[in-house]
């Protein structure tokens, strides 16, 4: 579709590009804005007005953009070398970053595999899982996946397989694995009636990892918080007893921390907050600060091992990718990963973390209006989900094709706020190194555009 008045890009745009997670036949006509350039946490389009990134650029940025170190560490890259395969040779910045991961990650993850995106990620965990099952030294069929209920780990098929949101999801069954779903723990967390003791979540899962215990190859789950699910917030302990379940059957545990790792949670990684070790642990988005794509699987010594041998034995991990390890890409992480120490970024994580907490229990003790849509509120970390309702007693939802949620984010857009909403929960995700005056700009334009959203719906 095209519109006479509107810029040569947008008409392009409008022909051409087709968006992700994005329903387009409403989007040719909102002018969403054309980004061009960028200034710390501020993006700008091509008719010169700045947003603040409410959501890190999909929950990748870190440090904001244009950052003068990471900056200079591409540069100085591209004048050396811009890529070079890892299939049988190495490149020293891969090299330096696996280092570096290695001494960041829970004590005996030794081993580092690169892939371009956090699906990849997964999808590399998901295949090394079922490998070394087979190439152990006493070999098991284990031909099961468990991943949690409503979990999200990425769109390829394998990610999908062991996804758990069926509005995603449930349309690619007839091409995807079956996978065994266990309970969501935050259902600990929600509000009565819907409320679920941990005991009794933790008994149904390990009943169904009883049942399938000789089938089950491994267990993924997002450590501390389901991101894509609506920040659904895990209670304490959780992670630290599936560990326990999952070790003491032989089942393998893949910690996805591709939207809750690097900061997000006010340590660098979620799984350092229960002292576990996974077997496989996934990383990406906020890997390189959020300049380029970028992802690592790493694995235990154990697991590595099972895939040694001689050539022509056939135990090789045939997977990979045309950039993986990518030297700009590792160049940057490796800037990123320094800056975090230099600049005190967990610190002002923490900072984001106290300051979103405040806001969000004053508006819920002090009740404007708006908030009576506001059905229940989640936060962990520099993450937080609203979710919108048209009323509490009962709870009643809005209907779908009042899209309340995408209303807010475009009223967000109008005060000069990028948001993504997911359905009708309203998702807060400033970068963890946003100052606390930005984080403050963020929550007053929430509250203000929820209010003129709702007062829209009521009349």
């Amino acid at each position: 579709m095209h519109r006479d008045d509107a810029s040569p890009h947008r008409q392009l745009d409008n022909a051409h590009v087709w968006h992700p997670f994005t329903a387009m036949s409403p989007y040719v006509l909102e002018d969403a804005p054309i980004i061009t350039h960028a200034e710390g946490f501020h993006l700008f389009d091509e008719q010169g007005r700045r947003y603040l990134d409410g959501h890190s650029s999909l929950w990748c940025n870190v440090h904001g953009h244009r950052v003068s170190e990471l900056d200079a560490a591409l540069i100085e890259q591209i004048g050396r070398v811009s890529h070079s395969t890892l299939l049988g040779i190495a490149n020293d910045r891969s090299i330096e970053l696996a280092a570096e991961l290695v001494k960041l990650a829970p004590e005996g993850l030794t081993r580092v595999f690169y892939t371009d995106c956090g699906a990849a990620g997964v999808e590399a965990a998901l295949k090394m899982a079922w490998q070394y099952h087979r190439q152990k030294p006493v070999s098991e069929d284990r031909r099961l996946f468990a991943c949690l209920d409503q979990s999200y780990h990425g769109d390829t098929v394998g990610a999908v397989s062991v996804g758990g949101i069926d509005q995603f999801h449930s349309l690619f069954g007839g091409m995807t694995f079956p996978a065994l779903r266990l309970p969501t723990p935050a259902a600990a967390l929600a509000p009565p009636p819907h409320q679920v003791p941990l005991e009794t979540i933790l008994s149904q899962t390990e009943h169904l990892l009883d049942q399938h215990a000789q089938e089950l190859a491994a267990v993924i789950v997002e450590p501390l918080v389901q991101a894509a699910a609506g920040v659904l917030v895990h209670p304490p302990g959780y992670l630290r007893e599936l560990r326990r379940l999952t070790k003491s059957r032989g089942i393998l545990l893949i910690a996805d921390e591709i939207a809750v790792g690097f900061g997000r949670t006010g340590t660098l990684l979620a799984c350092e907050q229960e002292e576990v070790v996974p077997d496989l642990l996934v990383l990406s988005k906020g890997l390189t600060g959020g300049y380029l794509p970028l992802a690592a699987t790493l694995a235990t010594e154990e697991i590595f091992a099972a895939f040694g041998g001689q050539p022509w034995e056939g135990r090789t991990f045939f997977h990979g990718h045309t950039y993986t390890g990518n030297p700009l890409a590792c160049a940057v992480a490796l800037a990123s990963i320094r800056r975090f120490e230099t600049h005190g970024v967990l610190e002002n994580a923490r900072l984001i973390e106290q300051r979103l907490a405040a806001r969000l229990s004053h508006w819920k003790s002090s009740s404007p209006p708006w908030m009576s849509h506001v059905g229940e509120v989640r936060h962990r970390g520099t993450m937080a989900a609203l979710d919108l309702v048209a009323k509490h007693e009962p709870l009643t939802l809005f209907p779908r094709e009042m899209r309340a949620g995408h209303r807010v984010t475009l009223a967000c857009r109008k005060r000069g706020v990028i948001l993504r909403n997911i359905g009708d929960t309203v998702i807060l995700y400033p970068a963890p190194a946003m100052p606390l005056e930005l984080v403050n700009e963020l929550l007053d334009c929430v509250a203000e555009s929820i209010a003129e959203v709702m007062a829209a719906l009521g009349s």
